[in-house]
């Protein structure tokens, strides 16, 4: 096993403050000049930070901090909201490089890249793997500006907490055979995999580092946490990290979610913008060939608590009816269990499968439960009209903008908007 996976070659490549590079390339006169910079939320402390800068990063700052107890650590800090769209590009440039660099790369997220450069030594000439990190490093940086930082190792794992070494603009590598000597320096809490529940049962244990991990037997880790769990804890101690680099991962989710400027109480105008959040994730299901049958909801109180739900529903859905009617009554009851204003309310879809093409068309609606012809020609009918005329052309009534109690429901004054795919 040992030789076979020192045959691996794999980088994690890694964007160096990636929507704080992209922020400053986009606006070098305000942003570019920033030494402390934020980006995401709003200056008047609404949202959280999506990235902040390294130098403001040593006064306490990290992404996912509400703004205001950003601002309240780095006073003197800029705020500038997220360049969405730049950043789209930016990343697909990047992909493009590497894709002449390297024969398997996967993106793991807008700023991770995966790359598998295994049997292309002789390719190479014999190049080391670090020597060639630091060439596609200085490749990336000279074709889309943007710097990196890349892990190397024998497996995803390695690569990955490698790259978190190597930051920032740097290369680590991590020789076949030194895998466990790597890892025994982590704590458990910083291995991909390991969330709060299994963290907390590992504590129960007295486990808290690798090390210690490492001590066990792997018949104990078995008895402690089941077959499959205890394995994946005793490989992943030493190193051992078999999964594949895949060119083209299968979308596993869409969504859509938005931060208001101010905290809505009014149930009515929650609705009208779940409603919206929900035209637009089912218009990219649909977009995609694609049916869902998860549904989750999510919604952030005013004391930034986060809260959600997800329902499954079978058979597969597509209609934008039935995904607003069960995502309102998810939402309805996360509001009854905890009555507070809402900051945040988001929708999303997952559990995929192809829906074969369009559907014929019945005129009589089956039970109003589920999901009908009627309901999917309707919802196609729709996105077929706002392709061809606009995103105005076809709004259900109830989300057409009502000046007297708001100032619009859309990508306007009052709310910011984030849309994803993964």
């Amino acid at each position: 096993m040992r030789a076979e996976r020192s045959q691996r070659r794999i980088l994690l490549l890694d964007c160096d403050a990636f929507f704080v590079q992209v922020a400053r390339l986009e606006n070098p006169d305000e942003a570019g000049r920033a030494r402390l910079l934020l980006v995401g939320g709003s200056a008047s402390g609404r949202g959280v930070v999506t990235s902040a800068s390294y130098e403001a990063r040593t006064y306490g700052v990290h992404s996912a901090m509400p703004m205001a107890e950003a601002l309240r650590l780095c006073p003197d800090a800029l705020v500038v909201p997220v360049p969405r769209r730049a950043c789209s590009e930016r990343s697909r440039a990047i992909r493009e490089v590497l894709g002449s660099l390297a024969p398997v790369v996967q993106a793991a997220s807008i700023d991770e890249f995966y790359l598998d450069l295994s049997g292309t030594e002789r390719l190479l000439r014999d190049e080391s793997l670090g020597d060639t990190a630091r060439r596609i490093r200085q490749r990336v940086l000279d074709e889309t500006e943007i710097s990196v930082s890349i892990g190397a190792g024998t497996g995803r794992l390695v690569a990955k907490l490698a790259a978190g070494r190597a930051k920032p603009a740097g290369v680590h590598v991590v020789p076949g055979g030194k895998e466990a000597d790597f890892l025994s320096s982590f704590a458990l809490s910083q291995i991909p995999g390991v969330g709060p529940a299994l963290l907390e049962a590992l504590h129960d244990r007295g486990l808290n580092s690798v090390q210690d991990l490492v001590g066990v037997e792997e018949a104990w880790l078995r008895r402690w946490f089941g077959e499959a769990r205890g394995r994946w804890l005793w490989e992943r101690s030493r190193g051992i990290d078999p999964s594949p680099v895949v060119a083209e991962e299968e979308r596993k989710s869409i969504s859509s979610e938005r931060t208001f400027h101010r905290d809505l109480s009014d149930p009515e105008l929650l609705e009208r913008h779940l409603l919206q959040l929900v035209i637009s994730v089912g218009e990219s299901l649909r977009g995609k060939g694609l049916s869902a049958r998860t549904i989750t909801v999510k919604i952030r109180d005013s004391d930034f608590r986060t809260r959600q739900s997800s329902q499954t529903i079978d058979p597969a859905f597509e209609s934008d009816r039935l995904l607003f009617e069960r995502a309102r009554e998810m939402v309805r009851t996360l509001r009854e269990r905890r009555p507070r204003p809402t900051r945040l309310i988001g929708v999303g879809v997952s559990n995929f499968q192809s829906t074969g093409g369009a559907r014929q068309l019945s005129m009589l609606d089956e039970h109003p439960a589920e999901e009908s012809d009627r309901d999917r020609t309707l919802s196609r009918l729709g996105d077929e009209l706002r392709a061809r005329f606009g995103r105005e052309a076809l709004l259900p009534g109830r989300i057409i903008p009502d000046p007297s109690t708001d100032r619009g429901i859309g990508s306007g004054p009052g709310t910011k908007d984030e849309h994803g795919e993964s």
